[in-house]
């Protein structure tokens, strides 16, 4: 049996990583309880939180070239909506993790690498 405490802390915590995404070392949280814990469902919270990073930063490359290209435009209209999407669904993926913490959160729209 694992602990739901340590559970809950340490899903909640890969998963609120994306909070710190401009630092790119804001990735190495997840990396490092994926490779520390032996918790299946932390793991699979962890490989979530790295694939989720890697969706906001391929989207906000996206995002910041559209917003070259169209002087700014798009940059104005998009940028609130990645912003939305980056932090509501982080948001939610702690609060899943906290109240139903026997299962692993899958965010929905994102590729997933890991």
């Amino acid at each position: 049996m694992y602990d739901a405490d340590q559970r809950k802390l340490l899903s909640a915590l890969a998963h609120g990583s994306i909070f710190f995404s401009t630092a790119l070392v804001s990735i190495g949280i997840p990396i490092a309880i994926l490779l520390v814990s032996s918790d299946p469902v932390v793991k699979e919270n962890a490989k979530e939180a790295i694939n989720f990073h890697f969706n906001v930063w391929l989207y906000g490359a996206i995002v910041f070239v559209l917003s070259v290209f169209t002087l700014g435009l798009l940059g104005w209209i998009l940028g609130p909506i990645l912003v939305l999407f980056h932090w509501g669904f982080a948001a939610l993926a702690i609060y899943q993790t906290l109240t139903n913490f026997d299962v692993a959160f899958r965010y929905p729209f994102i590729f997933r690498v890991l």
